[in-house]
């Protein structure tokens, strides 16, 4: 984890860099995915220190989802003074499920069932960010990304992301500086899609990620499984791939 100070000139720069992209881009404001959990949150709060609290609107969207995650997604809005809106997309994913399973003679399989609920609730926030000539803002950490512990064209898209090189201990200590309730950061890392946390799905703990990242080294197994993870999931952090070969590009020409 860097050091306090570090941390906190990382912080402020963080902020300082979502004000400027926001004014490049020529943008009214930010839409965020609003899950009640540390990542949203330490997001949201650093986007009200950048542009405002009546430029950002956050977006609740449960999808079969617990009732406590809704509350406390209200909980950090109302923290902020955030405008929280909920667009219950379960009726949406259930219909899109039946659908498809009818048109496959099968089921679909649980991953990519998983995998559905991040993606339309990207499709919900870049609808209404279009709308309102918002941008979306991202909320996955490092350690996510270094594992893949991500949804492709899900939440590891959008148009930027300021949290996207702190790890977990980092958003927490960020978090916690500017005032995301405690009941929030203390909250056990869960993707609400399931009753699993994080760590339990993945089978490893986000300090040994953390610990990976830092010094290269950690428990053995652990250490397994992330190197897999993280070679595993290389797709994850790069643009679509394209076949290439040499041609004449008259576009290019005119750069």
């Amino acid at each position: 984890m860097l050091e306090k100070e570090k941390l906190e000139q990382e912080m402020n720069n963080a902020i300082k860099w979502i004000k400027q992209y926001v004014q490049n881009a020529g943008a009214n404001g930010v839409i965020i995915g609003n899950s009640g959990g540390k990542d949203s949150a330490t997001v949201l709060a650093m986007a009200s220190k950048a542009i405002g609290k009546e430029k950002i609107l956050a977006v609740s969207m449960p999808c079969n989802s617990q009732n406590s995650d809704i509350e406390d997604a209200e909980l950090v809005a109302k923290n902020f003074g955030v405008k929280n809106i909920k667009v219950d997309l379960s009726n949406t994913y259930n219909g899109m499920e039946r659908e498809i399973n009818l048109k496959l003679d099968q089921n679909l399989s649980k991953e990519s069932t998983i995998n559905i609920k991040p993606r339309l609730r990207m499709t919900t926030l870049y609808g209404i960010a279009q709308t309102l000539g918002y941008l979306v803002i991202g909320t996955g950490n490092l350690c996510e990304s270094m594992v893949g512990y991500t949804t492709k064209w899900g939440d590891n898209s959008s148009d930027f992301n300021p949290i996207g090189n702190f790890t977990v201990k980092e958003v927490l200590e960020i978090g916690k500086i500017l005032g995301v309730p405690e009941k929030i950061l203390k909250k056990a890392p869960n993707d609400g899609l399931g009753l699993e946390t994080d760590e339990e799905k993945m089978g490893i703990k986000y300090s040994q990620i953390e610990e990976m990242i830092e010094t290269g080294s950690t428990e053995e197994k652990a250490k397994e499984e992330i190197i897999k993870r993280y070679k595993s999931s290389k797709h994850k952090r790069s643009l679509v791939a394209v076949y290439t070969f040499e041609r004449r590009n008259l576009l290019k020409e005119k750069e």
